[in-house]
């Protein structure tokens, strides 16, 4: 069985793990361990806190096999993207230039430094075993955050955030990196990237150049990778698309991998969403129904993990013992439910409304 929960100081190798296989490499989940346990601390720290509006906490969870007794991923909420400092990414805008002697009016695409998305609430930082790749595993982690914010919605922002890595091309180049970020700091991609994962981003706003950047004077590479997410998280991307999310005018700083936004009133599984009291019956004796992600009511201790929907005439959902289990709760207590296939959503592929 699979459960998401806490993570915890006893996870700091599996984190490791996890890290150096991320693909790409993360660089909010650096293979560092220093820092990975300093982000167990600090989830801990969060998870215990009493908390009234967003902060600076970060919620670390863990994705366990149980029956392997094994940790095989992990993903992060930050509840504010740049409570301490800035959350940089760069703007997609359209600067018009024109001349009435000359008879010429021009649209002109650029890019503009922006710190917009710090107000959001960040979800990043994920990393899956490939064991599990393309399997529940990949909604469960990706989407149990959602079922504790639901839960807690006082923790964090109204507007959730994913940046996703961006294109690389076959030598595991940024081409976008190479056309603008390489100028300003004339070094490997991947150096900045574990740089900017182990140290404070600060450097960000020191070196990169305040003006925007007009994409016609980039690579046709360069502007070709701007929005476009590497193509081992194009399944996420989708998915998080069918979930309620939308592209925004936002993209990564070094990569240009895309940013997208959500308001969570509008997202799938806040709106599907339900609490219904546990009644325990045998696993053979449990009704057919869809998949759903159940969640106890367990700050601290939170489980989420995925069993049928399947309700009685009296709207309990039917557990096996097995799951009660799993999820710490017994019968009578309430769980918080939301169906796991979002297979019936529409994706729009449209920006944000307030990014227009």
């Amino acid at each position: 069985m699979l459960v998401v929960r806490p993570t915890r100081l006893t996870d700091l190798p599996a984190l490791e793990r996890l890290a150096g296989s991320a693909a790409p490499r993360l660089t909010n989940l650096p293979a560092h361990r220093d820092r990975l346990e300093e982000r167990i601390t600090r989830s801990l720290r969060a998870f215990g806190a009493e908390v009234d509006v967003p902060g600076d906490e970060h919620y670390t969870f863990v994705l366990e096999d149980t029956e392997r007794k094994e940790v095989v991923g992990t993903a992060t909420i930050r509840a504010l993207a740049g409570y301490n400092e800035a959350y940089y990414t760069y703007r997609q805008e359209t600067l018009i230039h024109a001349s009435q002697q000359l008879n010429v009016r021009r649209e002109v695409q650029t890019l503009a430094l922006s710190h917009e998305v710090s107000d959001a609430s960040l979800l990043c930082a994920l990393s899956l075993d490939p064991r599990y790749k393309g399997t529940n595993a990949e909604s469960l982690l990706r989407r149990a955050r959602l079922m504790f914010i639901a839960q807690y919605p006082e923790r964090f922002a109204d507007i959730l955030a994913m940046a996703f890595p961006g294109y690389l091309d076959d030598a595991g180049e940024s081409p976008f990196w190479n056309s603008v970020g390489r100028h300003f700091f004339a070094r490997d991609y991947d150096e900045i990237n574990y740089f900017a994962g182990v140290r404070s981003k600060s450097f960000i706003a020191e070196v990169m150049p305040q003006f925007p950047l007009y994409l016609a004077m980039l690579t046709p590479q360069a502007r070709a990778s701007i929005g476009r997410e590497h193509p081992a998280h194009e399944p996420a991307l989708e998915e998080m698309l069918a979930e309620g999310f939308l592209r925004s005018r936002h993209v990564d700083l070094f990569d240009a991998g895309p940013v997208i936004k959500g308001d969570r009133s509008r997202l799938e599984t806040f709106r599907h969403a339900a609490w219904h009291p546990v009644r325990i019956r045998p696993e053979h004796a449990l009704p057919d129904a869809e998949l759903a992600m159940i969640a106890n009511q367990q700050q601290q201790d939170f489980r989420c993990t995925v069993a049928r929907y399947a309700l009685s005439p009296t709207g309990q959902l039917m557990l096996s013992q097995e799951h009660a289990e799993a999820l710490g709760v017994e019968e009578g207590r309430a769980v918080l439910a939301a169906p796991l296939n979002l297979a019936g959503s529409e994706i729009d592929p449209g920006y944000d409304e307030g990014e227009l």
